[in-house]
């Protein structure tokens, strides 16, 4: 059988074999998150209203929930609700493994 360009395996910076696949999909992510920013930014910047931005950092497993703006409130409590649900599945995964 002829085997895929794609999925073999290059050797990475300390010698780990990386696939080509999971590059370009890491490349496709991080282009995502830039567009998506740019984005929220041009249409902060264009309705010349309120702005309310909330967020979620996780330092280890303690996660730091910040927001501003005239619906932080909602926002920081979808944050907390995110990083209590991404607390209980890590804790799963970790359990099946």
């Amino acid at each position: 059988m002829a085997e895929k360009k794609d999925e073999t395996p290059e050797e990475g910076e300390d010698g780990v074999p990386v696939s080509g696949r999971f590059l370009t999909l890491l490349y496709f992510g991080f282009a995502l998150v830039i567009v998506g920013i740019v984005v929220i930014v041009v249409s902060a910047v264009l309705s010349g209203g309120s702005v309310s931005f909330g967020g979620v950092i996780f330092i280890g497993p303690f996660p730091i929930v910040f927001g501003a703006g005239p619906d932080a409130v909602w926002l920081v409590t979808i944050a907390i609700a995110i990083a209590v649900l991404s607390i209980v599945v890590f804790l799963i995964m970790r359990r099946r493994s």
